[in-house]
């Protein structure tokens, strides 16, 4: 019975992961709606998942579209930046799913018993190497949360690295019955050089229903099963802790990874904030 649930939630989980979802789900997010319409929409989705309109810096009458929800302003001082040049902070809100050392063998844990490879999640081996000795973080976002992405470190831009895929769900459903799953998502990988901790990633991998990743500094802007890998060097282009880096429309998944393995926690339990500090030099 139990291998005939997992057959099931497989083939659920290749449904709808079907690049065409995404890209409905996405062309529903952007539309303009009436006002009156659009609005009721904004807020009965604010119940559902009890969305703080509190920390929104504009007032959702604003919002023209229904996919404002996920990336919007937020009024100053609603996520303080942790300061001081020890420190590596959360780039999201988040629920952190796995974090710690990379492994000797540099397979990150997908979900208990499952992992991935380090060089597929990059799409890079050279990449992967920089990270053999450090540490990672992966931040699930879910649908209620604020889906900018900000910079975890004082630093620049090296690159971005653009890797097409699927959108399987990330969720229990999928994590435990798809293999190698957030090497298989589309997904973007940002790349920083920093004085403080050397090679910095930040890896933004889409989701079911995920229609759009774009970057803040370039005009990149995903579209679900079109396009193919590339890389695309950077000026080097620098930021500060607490730039804007990307978004998401919907929830997702974010997996940051620091060349410097003598970081310590800084964050306790599972639940972070954007600015927050995740990681300090002890």
């Amino acid at each position: 019975m139990s291998g005939l649930r997992s057959a099931a939630a497989r083939r659920l989980v290749q449904v709808v992961s079907a690049p065409w979802l995404s890209r409905l789900t996405r062309r529903l997010a952007d539309a303009r709606l009436p006002p009156l319409l659009l609005r009721a929409a904004i807020r009965a989705y604010g119940r559902l998942y009890r969305v703080d309109w509190s920390e929104v810096r504009d007032p959702i009458g604003s919002f023209e579209t229904f996919n404002a929800v996920f990336v919007p302003r937020l009024r100053a001082g609603a996520r303080p930046i942790a300061r001081g040049p020890e420190v590596v902070t959360s780039p999201c809100d988040a629920r952190l799913s796995a974090w710690g050392p990379v492994p000797e063998d540099g397979r990150l844990e997908q979900v208990k018993g499952k992992t991935y490879p380090l060089e597929a999640l990059l799409g890079s081996a050279e990449e992967a190497e920089q990270f053999r000795a450090g540490v990672y973080a992966t931040l699930y976002l879910s649908p209620s949360m604020y889906h900018r992405v900000h910079s975890p470190v004082d630093g620049r831009i090296r690159c971005w690295r653009y890797l097409p895929g699927r959108l399987f769900p990330v969720n229990d459903l999928a994590l435990p019955n798809v293999e190698g799953l957030f090497t298989r998502n589309e997904r973007v990988a940002v790349f920083l050089d920093t004085e403080a901790f050397g090679r910095v990633a930040v890896v933004l991998v889409g989701a079911t229903n995920v229609g759009r990743i774009s970057l803040a500094f370039t005009d990149l802007v995903t579209n679900v099963g079109r396009g193919s890998p590339r890389t695309e060097p950077a000026a080097p282009i620098s930021i500060a802790r607490g730039d804007d880096l990307g978004a998401f429309n919907l929830g997702s998944t974010v997996v940051l990874l620091v060349a410097d393995r003598s970081l310590r926690p800084a964050a306790a339990g599972e639940r972070v904030r954007m600015g927050q500090a995740l990681w300090r030099r002890p």
